[in-house]
């Protein structure tokens, strides 16, 4: 008969290879144990869910509930269409900001609105916290001030 194929060598690595993978998997089982013990969160205890309203919860999405339906030709995409509302000609407000190395700035208009003005659009010098008037005109990226004047006290 032929002698067996394995060798002492041979048997003594499978064990230690057993061995490992046992020790490896205790190890394993003992760190659950302690991070359940500990009250350390699982990964799917920390996941978060928006709900239909945008807010944050930690109950998933009912599959089951009714979908809102939406047309794709309502999507606006990008900077939605002018309105064609009329704009008031003369406006009056006071210089927030105005760099004279790059020549542009911004007035706060008497409603609140911050207006970009540039040193092409002026009729005069401006400074920091001026009274201007001044006229809107819509510009690529929103409203521009344009014939600025300071208001003389």
């Amino acid at each position: 008969m032929a002698k067996s194929q394995q060798s002492f060598n041979k048997k003594e690595k499978e064990k230690k290879r057993r061995k490992k993978r046992k020790d490896k998997l205790e190890r394993k089982e003992a760190r659950k144990i302690e991070k359940a013990e500990s009250g350390k969160k699982t990964f799917e205890e920390m996941l978060s869910y928006v709900d239909e309203d945008g807010n944050v919860t930690s109950t998933p999405p009912d599959p089951n509930k009714k979908k809102v339906e939406i047309k794709a030709e309502d999507i606006v995409l990008g900077i939605p269409p002018a309105s064609d509302e009329p704009v008031e000609k003369e406006r009056k407000g006071k210089v927030k900001f105005f760099n004279h190395e790059k020549g542009y700035g911004f007035i706060n208009d008497s409603n609140g609105d911050s207006i970009f003005v540039h040193i092409n659009n002026t009729n005069e010098q401006l400074e920091e916290n001026d009274k201007v008037s001044f006229e809107i005109e819509m510009g690529p990226k929103g409203p521009n001030a344009v014939n600025v004047q300071v208001i003389k006290k």
